[in-house]
Parts: C-alpha cells; sequence; structure tokens
C-alpha cells in the first residue's frame, strides 16, 4: 500500500504539487517527490495529466474472513449496570441474529452486581474485566483494554452508549483501530448482502436523517443514545459463558484522575429512569415558574426536564435538558409544558408511549407529535392538575 511515481511518465510540470492539502510534494531535479506523512488522499493523482502517480490501496477484505461477532460495552458506574447496556443488547441481539453471528458483551469495573443479568438480555459471552483500578471509568485504562481485547477477537460491530462516558473514550478506541465511528445513532439496521451496519442519525440540526456504512474497515462501530431502543424483557433461563479477562495497569499512562464523584441533587429521579417525565420551555416565562412544574412532578413521582431554550436563559441545569444536544428519554409519559416543539427537542422524547402538550399556541409543532393536546395557559391548566391529583 502506498504511492508511486512513474520518473518516465513524469514531466516536472509540478501540477500536482499545489494540489496536495498537507503541502508534501515538491519537485526536484525536474521529478517529484514526496514528503512522509501522505494520507493517500488522491489529490495529487487527479491533479496529474500524464497519469504518473498511482496509489495502491489494499483490498477490500469480506468481513466474515477477518471479524466475527456483535459487541456491546457494557457500561456501569459504580458496580451498578446501566439501563443503556440492556437496551443495546436488546437492539444487539436483533442485529446479530440477521448476520447469524454471535452476541458478546464487555464490561470493564469491580465488584460489578448482577452480571447474569447481561446474558438475560440476550448476551452470548460476557467479558469481563474485574479491578479495582477500573472501579472509577479511568478512560485511559478503559481504551487500552478494550482496544487489545478487538484486537484480540475482531468483533464485527461495537456499539457503546451516547453517555458522557461513551463519548469521552470510545472515539480514542476507534481512533486506535484506525475505524469509523457514527456517533449518535438513532437507528441500526444490517445491510446483509454486504454484511455492513446501517447506521442511522440526525444531521444538519436533526432537519435531516443520514445513514452512514463503514464499507472497508473492521469493527463497525457506533454509539447509541440511551432509550433510543427498548429494552426487552430478560430471559432467566437463557444460557451464555462469563469470560474473565486479567487487568494490568502497568505501562498504561493515566493521564486523569478522578479526585470525587459529585451527584446532582437537583435530580429527584433522574430522566434516563424516569416513566413520567414533566417538561417546561420558554413559556415558562422565568425561573420561578420552574417551582409549579416540579409541584407537578412531585405529585406525579416524575421527573423533571426541559427544552434546551430554558436551560440557556438558566432557569434550570444542563443535567434536566431534553432534547438532540440534551438527554434522549423515552417514558411511559411526557408532559410538556409551555414547550413549542422544535425539532431539536422532538428528537430526544418523540419516541415517549404517551405525549401530553401543553401549549396556548394551537399551531405549536408540539401538538403534531403529541397524543393529547391542551390549548391553554399553563398557568391555569397545571394548578387544575396538581389540583385533581392531589384530591
Amino acid at each position: 500500500m502506498g504511492i508511486n511515481f512513474d520518473l518516465e511518465k513524469c514531466t516536472g510540470c509540478g501540477n500536482c504539487v499545489p494540489a496536495c492539502p498537507f503541502g508534501l510534494l515538491d519537485v526536484v531535479d525536474g521529478k517529484i517527490q514526496v514528503k512522509e506523512g501522505c494520507t493517500l488522499c488522491g489529490a495529487c493523482r487527479d491533479a496529474c495529466s500524464f497519469e504518473a502517480i498511482t496509489i495502491e490501496v489494499p483490498a477490500a477484505t469480506s468481513p466474515a474472513d477477518i471479524s466475527y461477532g456483535v459487541w456491546v460495552f457494557a457500561e456501569q458506574r459504580r458496580g451498578n449496570l446501566k439501563n443503556v447496556s440492556f437496551e443495546l443488547l436488546s437492539k444487539g441481539r436483533e442485529l446479530a441474529d440477521t448476520l447469524q453471528t454471535e452476541l458478546c458483551a464487555v464490561c470493564l469495573g469491580h465488584n460489578i452486581a448482577d452480571i447474569d443479568r447481561l446474558i438475560a438480555h440476550g448476551a452470548d459471552k460476557v467479558y469481563l474485566v474485574d479491578s479495582p483500578d477500573l472501579a472509577d471509568n479511568q478512560e485511559d485504562y478503559l481504551t487500552h483494554k478494550l482496544v487489545g481485547l478487538i484486537k484480540e477477537h475482531k468483533p464485527e460491530v461495537v456499539l457503546a452508549g451516547a453517555t458522557a462516558l461513551g463519548r469521552a473514550f470510545i472515539p480514542r478506541v476507534a481512533a486506535i483501530l484506525n475505524t469509523g465511528l457514527t456517533a449518535d445513532c438513532t437507528g441500526l439496521d444490517i445491510d446483509t448482502e454486504k454484511r455492513l451496519l446501517l447506521q442511522t442519525r440526525p444531521t444538519f440540526g436533526g432537519n435531516i436523517m443520514a445513514t452512514i456504512i463503514c464499507p472497508n474497515k473492521r469493527p463497525q462501530m457506533s454509539t447509541v443514545r440511551p432509550r433510543v431502543f427498548k429494552k426487552n424483557a430478560p430471559d432467566p433461563n437463557r444460557k451464555g459463558q462469563i469470560i474473565k479477562v486479567d487487568f494490568k495497569k502497568e505501562g498504561i499512562t493515566a493521564r486523569t484522575k478522578l479526585l470525587s464523584f459529585v451527584e446532582d441533587l437537583t435530580e429527584k429521579v433522574k430522566l434516563e429512569d424516569a416513566d413520567i417525565i414533566v417538561s417546561g420551555g420558554r413559556g415558562l416565562g422565568k425561573a420561578e415558574n420552574f417551582k409549579l412544574l416540579a409541584e407537578l412532578a412531585e405529585v406525579m413521582g416524575a421527573a423533571l426536564g426541559s427544552s434546551r431554550a430554558a436551560v440557556d436563559e438558566g432557569w434550570i441545569p444542563y443535567s434536566h435538558q431534553v432534547g438532540q444536544t440534551g438527554k434522549t428519554v423515552c417514558p411511559r409519559l411526557y408532559i410538556a409544558c409551555g414547550i413549542s416543539g422544535a425539532i431539536q427537542h422532538l428528537a430526544g422524547m418523540q419516541t415517549s408511549d404517551v405525549i401530553v402538550a401543553i401549549n396556548d399556541n394551537p399551531d405549536a409543532p408540539i401538538f403534531q407529535v403529541a397524543h393529547y393536546g391542551i390549548v391553554g395557559d399553563l398557568f391555569q391548566v397545571v394548578p387544575l392538575m396538581i389540583k385533581k391529583l392531589k384530591g
């Protein structure tokens, strides 16, 4: 693999020199020469009128010949597996069955509870790396170990949650492996003829959906937001294999250290796990009015959410934001109060089982996705709801 110059065809015209986006070409003694660092982009070849430049790339190898299996990174925090792990296993089981391959979970941490749940939710194998050094999800350690496991076992597909942790270290894994990564996917499917993972995600501000493939590199890697896929019911009778893997931190440079972990005390019920969410938007007018929604949420045992507009105004912390740049949620009931329904917000909540919208503008876009709509002043409607629920 590399770039070749046919010096018999090369006239030294220099047309290829300005074509190189990295400035790596020079004409020396009437002939072209290339410096180190060529990325084989092909710009110089296309600029050469004499066909003196050729680029050799390896032929794409059939994924079936070099890679096998669908892997899910089973994220945990303080020994507790996160729900996104089970959501991805449910989707991963579907993908693995389509590819007629195995589904594996990879879990790195310390004293992880109920590891058998990964098998109950669809995994055929679980690669368990248990070490005190991994208790705090130190990203350098996770990166090193996951890269090593992937190089050893060569999976065809690797999925991870688009959580704070997943977004921090999974791109590093993909970069080291020199493969592609599609972030924040909202849909995954398989091209059975070519064994390609079809990775769908919103782009251009959520206005269009792009389907992305990675045809020449393995593994095909994606991160998926929590609550995008439904978590299947576990099967306690499923059989699987738990493979324990050792971890040694010697030789790994850890560039960060966790000093402390601070819980967000404003979240009485976490958005990601909530069955009911009450969200407020710009229609609330000011920060103090979120107390009204907080009262409704408390009566209903719900989590408190918001649109980006309310967060940008400083009315509520970012941890409550629902939408494309916040959290993706899928509760049984989502109540949107004073939220117009920008497409970025809809991307984070439109898969909710039941959506109730309260807005004084009958033309608000939120009503297009709502199952039930109340056209009215939220400051009149919400107190009536609270009074009725309190009985």
